[in-house]
């Protein structure tokens, strides 16, 4: 097995980890408050990023104030933003379906970058983001399963809003002044989002006036959201792009969604309809086209490179 393939097959692993986040959503939404499951999450990650940076012999990067502002804007759109607009969107979606409206990101980010930075994508690019909007339809307006209800609209749009506030992050890590290394930055994120989210968490959990309990399955989705996908799917990306190069890490994206349509049949019972087949196909082609528009480079042996889940 050649060290290349090895890097793919770490990146597909770690894909299929962030796919699951969106069933553990599922699981979460059903009995904890978003604000105080991002909380729950982040406080249960951070000691464990930070042990491991101690075991690497890093320190957290000095920033200068806009490097500061901009990693604001990623830890209160990346860690807090995604996690709980896709916990409130599964509520009111299935969790099929927001795998699939997941898998957008690459297009969405690009769609950004064209709109916010002016940028002017590629003809690949542009019809990556045709297609993942067709997909998206797809996903929405399916016959049957509910339809195209107010409440399953809502939730869809929710999703679509989680991706949004993904490719703000992408967006905001771009224009750092100076890159931060991978630990170190999902170190940062994860202490911001714990920041970021305490205050409406306390400010919910205060108007509720209620005492706090969970059930056991929200607080085992807590616990696996916040060491496998975040921790986990971490480590495993971050070995896999140190073997290969820049665009197969990215191509290993189109794991997300299969990965989340997968999960949503065997643990929630979900049914898959042939609409939402149609969808993932098109967003499946849409990642793959948002992948290859991107330059070739290759990722040398160490390089930092960074996963959201």
């Amino acid at each position: 097995m050649s060290d290349s393939f090895k890097g793919q097959l770490l990146c597909s692993l770690a894909m299929v980890l962030v796919g699951s986040t969106v069933v553990a959503s599922k699981v979460i939404g059903q009995d904890i408050e978003p604000f105080l499951a991002t909380v729950l999450r982040h406080a249960l990650a951070l000691p464990v990023f930070f042990a491991l940076m101690r075991w690497r012999g890093q320190r957290l990067p000095r920033v200068g104030r806009r490097d500061a502002v901009l990693l604001t804007v990623q830890a209160a759109a990346g860690s807090v933003g995604y996690s709980v607009l896709l916990i409130l969107g599964v509520t009111l979606s299935s969790a099929s379906d927001a795998g699939i409206v997941a898998g957008t990101l690459p297009a969405a980010a690009a769609l950004l970058s064209a709109v916010v930075l002016g940028e002017r994508p590629a003809p690949r690019l542009v019809l990556a983001i045709g297609l993942a909007t067709l997909g998206v339809m797809a996903v929405a307006f399916s016959p049957g399963g509910g339809g195209a209800s107010p409440a399953r609209l809502a939730g869809i749009a929710l999703v679509l809003a989680a991706v949004a506030c993904e490719a703000v992050f992408i967006l905001a890590h771009k224009r750092l002044a100076r890159p931060v290394p991978a630990l170190a930055l999902s170190t940062l994120m994860s202490a911001g989002g714990l920041l970021l989210s305490a205050l409406p968490a306390a400010w919910l959990a205060w108007r509720a006036a209620t005492p706090l309990a969970f059930g056991a399955p929200a607080l085992a989705g807590v616990l696996y959201y916040a060491w496998v996908p975040t921790v986990g799917g971490f480590l495993l990306w971050y070995a896999g792009s140190a073997r290969t190069s820049g665009v197969r890490a990215s191509l290993a994206t189109v794991w997300l969604p299969v990965s989340a349509l997968v999960l949503s049949v065997l643990l929630l019972g979900e049914s898959v309809r042939p609409w939402q087949w149609a969808g993932l196909a098109c967003v499946l082609l849409a990642m793959v086209l948002a992948a290859r528009g991107a330059p070739e480079r290759a990722t040398a042996r160490g390089e930092r490179a960074t996963l959201r889940a």
